[in-house]
């Protein structure tokens, strides 16, 4: 059952007469994974804040199962937040900050104890119910926030960067535990980050914002693949972005030569942008390539080598399982398929 839960209709806030969101709308589904994903400043986190009920828009609605939520307060939404600092209470222990909010709301004592220990088994921290939250890693402490959010049975969980303060192993295994709570509790997940493959991981969908707008939404494999203008293209991975000139459909123009591609829809002769993969570019002889160009740097990632090879246009960023000497001359392919066109920027956010 995939109807919609939460629904921003039109969402305008200005925060000391800036405009932080510029009327956005968005509609999460129920049991769905949605990240909010874009740099500092876009608007992220005041969305969040305006569907837990901390801000309240300058206009526009939240609808929550279709009905208007813009003046209910934060403890009467169905609702809770998990935020970077994870705000436990350090005179309580692990069983005691769970159970905070059940006691609140006067459950019997014997479904406090069934739920603590629900909670701890589904966060990985059985066991752990006497210990006090100032004795544990980060990690763990971001396991007893997120247990004493979901033991209210929220029908959405906020997430603000909480994995944030971790280091990058922690990070990449809570990104996969979080992903195995969300699905196994079937509560619906907004989660903000500016982390791409953070993103790219857990999420049922990405919504990429900047300058408060929302720039797409979609799957993380067509975030990436098929981005929908130059700002997500570069902020998602890395990408070359080339000015190029589309000369008919599925062709254009750009380093002085011409190329197949697949895109339709262009005006003739109109300015695009051409948005190429670093990994979709193959390394091959100069003589059999159309574009030539001089290796300037490389550098070792792990799995791959990152070459900056400057031809007579441009200079490309290159990902290749083999690297070439720094100083030898090269050439660069592409198919079609792996060039993107897309619509020049109304902004430049590059």
């Amino acid at each position: 059952m995939n109807q919609n839960l939460v629904d921003l209709i039109d969402i305008r806030k200005e925060f000391d007469g800036e405009p932080v969101l510029k009327g956005i709308s968005l509609s999460i589904r129920n049991r769905e994974f949605v990240t909010l994903l874009g740099p500092s400043g876009c608007g992220k986190t005041t969305t969040l804040r305006i569907i837990g009920g901390f801000e309240t828009p300058d206009s526009g609605d939240v609808l929550f199962d279709g009905k208007r939520l813009n003046d209910v307060p934060p403890y009467k939404r169905e609702v809770n937040t998990v935020f970077q600092r994870y705000a436990l209470f350090p005179h309580l222990n692990v069983a005691e900050n769970i159970a905070f909010g059940l006691r609140i709301r006067n459950i019997h004592e014997k479904d406090i104890q069934r739920k603590i220990q629900e909670m701890l088994e589904l966060v990985g921290l059985r066991g752990f119910e006497k210990r006090n939250t100032t004795s544990l890693s980060g990690g763990q402490q971001q396991r007893v926030a997120i247990a004493r959010a979901l033991v209210n049975q929220p029908r959405v969980l906020l997430l603000d960067e909480p994995l944030g303060a971790l280091d990058l192993k922690l990070r990449k295994d809570m990104q996969i535990e979080l992903k195995r709570i969300q699905q196994s509790t079937g509560i619906t997940f907004l989660y903000v980050t500016h982390d791409q493959e953070e993103a790219l991981t857990m999420s049922d969908r990405v919504v990429v914002m900047n300058h408060g707008s929302i720039q797409q939404v979609g799957s993380p494999t067509d975030i990436y693949n098929e981005p929908e203008n130059a700002f997500v293209a570069d902020f998602i991975g890395e990408s070359n972005i080339i000015d190029g000139i589309m000369l008919e459909d599925c062709k254009v123009c750009f380093c002085g030569h011409d190329f197949e591609c697949v895109d339709k829809g262009f005006a003739t002769k109109e300015p695009v942008d051409v948005v190429i993969r670093p990994e979709d570019l193959r390394i091959g002889f100069p003589g059999d390539s159309q574009l030539q160009g001089v290796v300037e740097s490389i550098v070792f990632k792990g799995v791959h080598y990152e070459m900056m090879i400057r031809t007579e246009h441009f200079t490309f960023m290159v990902h290749s399982t083999a690297a070439e000497p720094v100083g030898k001359t090269v050439g660069l392919s592409v198919v079609p398929f792996d060039i993107h066109i897309m619509k020049k920027s109304m902004e430049d956010n590059r």
